[in-house]
């Protein structure tokens, strides 16, 4: 399963790293090298989140995922979005932006891209933050069924009971950060109020067509239908999960479907807005960054494939949890960069902190839950005897 998963990833590794080397020289290849890890262990709470998400959509969807999902986030991403947003901030046409992004030159540098794109971090942190902040405050203020850390989860779910308090409470965050952090107040409330809507303009049709049925056309609707079967596609589908694992759902598609895609890639846009601009402490060439970025988010498919495919999220149920907080974090890291420098590293272990945390936290769970069920049928054992 490994290797059907991540063949890909590793084939396009290769071949990239190879291509770095012969086209740059063993900088380009070490550069590559770095930005792919740098990308991976920022964004692996995203997989753990993506995969909760594409376990609810068929075998079809899941296809457009690894497929045109890939390259959206690889070139877009990573490569054209960024020429778009230094050619809308700067108020550059398209060839006078690329002209500079093949230039090059350092983020200290005046005029140039990195600086020019650095100089729009402010509203990319907010538009990113807010959006994050707004996915984290909707996940903790909901009752669930298993909680991780309880003394803290189970209050703010009941106080979650009150109507679009996450929205209240992110707008208040808003203010105060453009207030006290940003120089430009106003286009940092822009881009933050725009965060927020775009995560409830995506996230509510999602679930409106989702509760709908949400069913598109023949195919599509066969595919459900065969998902909800328990029937496999081909090689190539992501297979139904373990038994009560988050694939053993019935699956949307058609129009509930695409905007569940559109979520993710928006998702994932949130949380390539900070590695990209940090990348060019690295680097300024902006290929090797696309492709030392690209590598890594095709990892982070992968990996969602692998935990949807498993069943990770059911069988380690606290998982979840420490994605969602690790997003937390994350939309406080953006905010607060509005206005201070964080390294990526930073960024990166607190990451990872929160999924191993909860991972552990998970592991022990169960341990303690086959304890007692050892226990238990010990004790109806002992009972029958007698």
């Amino acid at each position: 399963m490994f290797l059907k998963t991540f063949g890909w990833s590793l084939a396009v590794t290769v071949a990239t790293l190879i291509a770095a080397f012969f086209l740059g020289g063993p900088s380009a290849f070490l550069i590559v090298a770095i930005l792919c890890v740098l990308e991976i262990s920022v964004s692996f709470d995203n997989a753990v989140v993506n995969a909760t998400v594409l376990g609810r959509m068929n075998a079809w969807w899941q296809r457009l995922f690894l497929t045109v999902g890939v390259l959206i986030a690889v070139f877009g991403m990573r490569l054209v979005f960024p020429l778009l947003l230094v050619g809308i901030t700067a108020q550059l046409n398209p060839v006078d932006v690329v002209r500079l992004a093949l230039e090059g030159g350092s983020v200290d540098e005046p005029g140039t891209y990195a600086a020019l794109l650095h100089e729009a971090h402010p509203s990319i942190a907010a538009f990113g933050g807010m959006f994050l902040l707004v996915l984290f405050l909707d996940f903790i203020f909901e009752t669930r069924e298993h909680t991780w850390l309880t003394w803290l989860e189970k209050p703010l779910a009941k106080i979650g009971k009150l109507d679009q308090l996450s929205v209240v409470i992110s707008l208040a965050v808003l203010v105060i950060v453009a207030e006290t952090l940003a120089k430009d107040v106003g286009t940092v409330m822009v881009s933050g109020v725009l965060g927020i809507a775009v995560y409830i303009l995506v996230n509510s049709l999602g679930e409106l067509f989702e509760n709908a049925g949400g069913l598109g056309d023949d195919e599509e609707e066969d595919e459900n239908e065969k998902a909800a079967a328990g029937i496999h596609g081909d090689a190539g589908d992501i297979d139904k999960g373990k038994s009560g694992g988050p694939n053993a759902v019935v699956q949307v598609a058609g129009k509930a479907a695409f905007f569940l895609f559109l979520y993710l890639e928006v998702l994932d846009a949130s949380f390539s807005f900070d590695g990209v601009i940090g990348a060019f402490a690295i680097s300024q060439n902006i290929f090797v960054i696309a492709a030392g970025l690209g590598v890594g988010a095709m990892y982070i498919r992968s990996l969602t494939v692998y935990l949807v495919r498993k069943g990770t999220l059911s069988e380690y149920v606290f998982l979840e949890h420490g994605a969602h907080w690790a997003i937390g974090a994350l939309a406080a890291i953006l905010l607060v960069g509005i206005k201070f420098e964080v390294p990526e590293v930073i960024t990166g272990l607190i990451g990872v902190g929160f999924i191993l945390a909860a991972f552990l936290s998970s592991v022990v769970l169960n341990r303690r839950n086959s304890a007692a069920e050892a226990a238990e049928e010990r004790a109806e054992s002992l009972a029958g005897r007698s």
